[in-house]
């Protein structure tokens, strides 16, 4: 299989940015692989542990729209990604009694204990694909993709939790 350096001689990659952002495309679906596989043992999708996550970080709840800032990657259709989880008793929403069009969700105890059990499993997936790095190198390639993002997302977002 023929390397993006090799591709970018051949003249089919045309810049130096083109083939960083074919390699990011790469890396992201390869080490989305391994957690994944461990998600997909307790029947979650990435964007619902993500707002599991996210909820776990937010113990007085948040407002749907608040969910969808925070979220890794962008989904259109949060509600019905909140509906699936509240269907599996993960997390429960309720209507604000100030303002009666704010729904807002929270986690679940049922939630929290599918978390705990994911939590060693996720961190054993990453540490088996990066700890090979090391903490600096890590460091230093968290840097850069935040300096990458600050260009084509100005506004930063909410951290992941």
């Amino acid at each position: 299989m023929a390397t993006i350096r090799s591709r970018r001689r051949a003249g089919r990659i045309g810049s130096a940015e083109e083939a960083a952002f074919l390699d990011l495309l790469r890396t992201t679906d390869v080490l989305s692989r391994r957690p994944a596989e461990v998600l997909k043992s307790e029947d979650l999708s990435a964007n619902q542990y993500n707002v599991l996550r996210i909820l776990r970080g937010a113990p007085e709840g948040l407002a749907c729209g608040e969910i969808g800032n925070r979220m890794i990657t962008r989904d259109p259709d949060v509600t019905r990604l909140l509906d699936r989880l509240e269907k599996r008793g993960l997390i429960s929403r309720s209507r604000q009694s100030r303002d009666r069009r704010m729904v807002v969700a929270g986690i679940t105890a049922q939630g929290l204990r599918l978390l705990a059990r994911l939590d060693q499993p996720v961190q054993e997936a990453h540490r088996k694909q990066l700890g090979h790095l090391g903490r600096k190198r890590l460091r230093d390639l968290g840097e850069l993709l935040a300096e990458a993002r600050s260009v084509a997302e100005p506004q930063p977002r909410t951290p992941y939790h």
